[in-house]
């Protein structure tokens, strides 16, 4: 290890090693949680609704080879770009969301919901001629069990895009950073995140993106790229099947997208970071069990901007976000992680 940083990635590594750098310095970690609430991070990317439906299943329905579910209650998240906010506002941040629903009744629950939530929802266009993206996941025995999708895909008219792009020239200068949230619904374009890296140069801000692997080559110049393992291997055409393959991935990535570092999540191998000129460092799996893995790249994404946002180094800040991610895929459905159950996490390190 040279900084806690490892040249060697393990992949079958999932014990809860915590290194020494970062055991002795716990009460940096601490003071970094401590700054979440001072700090503003606008969310740029789409917009959806989540609804669960839950219920139990006792037998096969006799007209088609599918379960039966008895309906106990339903219950609606905001999901997408919504979560990460969600995520950045229940750890103490000031979030703001930005992006374009339908003028609909899911729309407008989806506005409850997140100003419920704390989540700044004033910046939100809306979209008379499309829907707001709704997803239905229904969930039976702690299974899910079907998802049903109502969405409208495609460019928005130009004149929305233009004031999407008018309120981020605005809010970039009080926001500590933007995270760009693809979802791959149409609103993150090359012009649009060309635009975000140019104001974010400009101002110095941090741009980070968590990915659709359609769409890798819109997010060149960012900060720091957070994509699963089948993401990176779309992106950069080469297999992850062992610590070589992994840094290789990795180092072709940052170079691909010119961006300060890449963090690759890797289920339940923990996650991969590398910075430029720096070694790669493998942070092993915090999870404990997983029950569902809904929401758990906006958790890490979340997490680590604002830990790095609030003075964080980028291995701390991967270290937080990983905390933070075992913590929610031990939860049924999208979940976040609150500042005082991270901190009580951390707490536990040894």
């Amino acid at each position: 290890m040279n900084n806690g940083c490892c040249s060697a990635i393990i992949l079958g590594m999932t014990d809860r090693i915590i290194p020494d750098w970062i055991l002795k310095d716990k009460s940096a970690i601490r003071d970094v949680i401590g700054k979440f609430r001072n700090k503003r991070i606008l969310v740029v990317g789409d917009l959806i609704l989540d609804q669960f439906i839950w219920g139990d299943v006792s037998r096969i329905s006799p007209e088609a080879p599918v379960p039966v579910v008895w309906v106990k209650r339903e219950s609606y998240m905001p999901g997408g770009a919504c979560n990460v906010a969600h995520n950045l506002s229940d750890l103490g941040a000031e979030a703001t969301v930005l992006g374009i629903i339908g003028d609909d009744a899911n729309g407008k629950m989806l506005l409850s919901e997140l100003s419920n939530m704390g989540v700044d929802i004033s910046k939100v266009v809306f979209d008379n001629s499309r829907p707001t993206t709704h997803k239905v996941r229904v969930i039976a025995h702690s299974q899910q069990v079907v998802r049903i999708d109502r969405e409208e895909l495609g460019a928005f008219p130009a004149r929305l895009m233009k004031a999407m792009v008018e309120t981020i020239e605005k809010e970039i200068k009080i926001v500590d950073a933007i995270i760009i949230e693809d979802y791959g619904k149409g609103l993150i374009t090359p012009v649009l995140v060309k635009k975000i890296v140019e104001l974010g140069k400009k101002y110095k801000k941090i741009i980070n993106v968590d990915p659709k692997k359609e769409h890798f080559k819109y997010y060149k110049g960012i900060t720091t790229i957070t994509p699963n393992k089948s993401e990176t291997e779309e992106a950069v055409g080469i297999t992850i099947k062992d610590d070589s393959s992994l840094k290789k991935a990795a180092q072709r990535l940052l170079k691909q997208l010119n961006a300060r570092s890449v963090l690759i999540t890797l289920g339940e191998r923990g996650m991969c970071l590398m910075e430029r000129g720096r070694p790669a460092m493998h942070i092993p799996t915090m999870a404990r069990q997983v029950y569902d893995v809904s929401g758990a790249g906006d958790t890490v994404i979340a997490s680590y901007t604002l830990a790095v946002a609030s003075g964080a180094s980028q291995p701390q800040a991967a270290y937080i976000a990983n905390q933070a991610a075992g913590v929610v895929v031990g939860k049924i459905g999208t979940a976040t992680i609150t500042k005082a159950d991270l901190l009580q996490e951390i707490s536990k390190w040894k």
